[in-house]
């Protein structure tokens, strides 16, 4: 049975959240199953056009029958409504760029992980009493890992992910996982919308593996240093 801490676990342990839109459903499947092929065990999809529950709901179906270890969570969530809709077609956890709290009170009473954005103290603070324990940081490249260095000893329990702007190299998710990060989300750099119109899957497995091992690497030199 999943749990929030579950769901927390996996994503720092993957260390990177691929998150990506597609209108095209089957484009949407075919990303997914790229992604898994990768190792990738948790992905957001967000919540960005009008066929994203009906793609998502599609994702559902793929996953279960050819995925299960897969968490498939849901982004772009603003208001609840969405979260309802996505929440009774099986989303596993939820992303916003802002906090809602009535999304996570909601989430809460059904044991779901809820992850919203957050881009100062103030909002860190308020999603923290409500009881979250995943923060993310966004948007990332305005914030920058000093923002998170400086303010990572105020908020010893909870985990924070950073998304926006993040670069897929080593110096970028470096510094982030150095200032505090237990992860970082990456679209566009992984998975363009380019590269999914093209049909190119293998190149996006191929960043995608590049990515983890990037993240890998990081947690390595970290654990030899401690």
């Amino acid at each position: 049975m999943k749990t929030i801490q579950n769901t927390i676990e996996i994503i720092s342990e993957q260390g990177i959240l691929p998150l990506y839109f597609n209108t095209d459903e089957n484009i949407s499947i075919e990303v997914l199953r790229s992604l898994y092929r990768t190792g990738i065990r948790a992905v957001e999809y967000t919540n960005r056009g009008s066929q994203a529950l009906s793609n998502f709901k599609k994702m559902v179906a793929v996953r279960n029958a050819e995925m299960p270890e897969m968490l498939l969570g849901i982004g772009t969530i603003k208001n609840l409504d969405q979260a309802k809709e996505f929440q009774a077609i099986g989303a596993d956890f939820f992303v916003s760029p802002g906090f809602v709290p009535e999304v996570s009170d909601f989430l809460k009473s059904k044991e779901i992980l809820y992850c919203p954005g957050c881009m100062t103290p103030t909002e860190i603070i308020a999603a923290e009493n409500a009881g979250i324990k995943l923060i993310k940081l966004f948007p990332g490249n305005i914030l920058s890992p000093e923002f998170l260095s400086s303010i990572k000893d105020i908020f010893p329990s909870l985990y924070f992910m950073t998304t926006g702007g993040v670069e897929s190299n080593y110096t970028n998710i470096n510094s982030w996982f150095t200032a505090g990060a237990s992860a970082v989300g990456m679209g566009s750099q992984l998975i363009s919308k380019k590269r999914m119109q093209d049909g190119d899957f293998t190149l996006i497995e191929n960043e995608v593996k590049k990515a983890i091992e990037i993240v890998q690497i990081i947690k390595n030199e970290k654990k030899a240093v401690v």
